[in-house]
């Protein structure tokens, strides 16, 4: 079963920058998609920027790109999502997701998608 730990989360003024870890673990496909999305209270889960572990490919939706990057410790079996210049805009809780196989992004579904418990981001003026 796959578990995904996040931190990293806080509070920082826009313009700054925070860096979210993720542990992965347990994992029974040889290759999957893991990444980071992100919720606001009322609205649907979004996704942020994934890695594809069979190749390193990398994906980023428009509103980050440029901004957050994406990255991996393959020894550590971690994930890292680099966030700068941080917008109030930005604001929301960010989950670690993987599934098994090749990414799709954005994803067509989260339905079989493993989860973290999420670390809150909070960018303030």
């Amino acid at each position: 079963q796959v578990q995904l730990v996040e931190s990293g989360g806080g509070s920082v003024q826009a313009g700054g920058s925070l860096k979210l870890s993720c542990y992965a673990s347990g994992f029974s496909s040889r290759t999957n998609c893991v990444g980071w999305f992100r919720q606001v209270s009322g609205k649907e889960r979004e996704g942020v920027a994934v890695i594809y572990t069979g190749g390193e490919n990398t994906y980023y939706s428009d509103s980050v790109k440029g901004r957050f990057t994406i990255s991996r410790d393959f020894w550590k079996s971690m994930f890292y999502l680099q966030m700068n210049n941080l917008k109030p805009e930005d604001t929301a809780t960010y989950f670690c997701g993987a599934v098994p196989g090749y990414c799709f992004f954005p994803p067509p579904s989260l339905e079989n998608y493993s989860w973290g418990q999420g670390t809150q981001v909070t960018v303030s003026n």
